[in-house]
């Protein structure tokens, strides 16, 4: 460095990483019920559903694509077959009320009545 010369100090890089302890939502269409008469005490008496994710399509965002995997998830909200709903998973899904001692890791949390992607209405539980 010359002398007289101020040293310019790097430019500071900040990194976001995302809070991984935020509830994560997620949208699936129901597709059945499971029903498991043996099951851990914690979970007596709780609905079981089976979900299919809905992703928004990347080639076509105004529909969904269905995921590959299903997911059991407990309802306590009354969703039925073909119904679209919120579902969280992981620790999330044992902050939904009364889930805190049951052995789960999906929860629907929500009733979807619509959808909206880029402005343009995707979904609608009234059609």
């Amino acid at each position: 460095m010359e002398p007289g010369t101020a040293q310019t100090a790097p430019p500071e890089i900040h990194i976001q990483y995302p809070d991984y302890h935020s509830p994560i939502m997620f949208l699936a269409k129901v597709e059945g019920q499971v029903v498991a008469t043996k099951k851990d005490p914690n979970m007596s008496g709780r609905k079981l559903l089976l979900l299919r994710p809905q992703l928004v399509d990347e080639k076509d965002p105004t529909k969904f694509r269905p995921g590959a995997n299903t997911i059991v998830a407990v309802d306590n909200l009354g969703a039925g077959e073909g119904e679209l709903v919120l579902f969280c998973q992981g620790s999330s899904a044992r902050l939904a009320p009364g889930m805190k001692e049951a052995p789960i890791d999906a929860v629907v949390i929500g009733l979807v009545d619509s959808v909206d992607v880029f402005g343009k209405q995707i979904f609608s539980a009234k059609t």
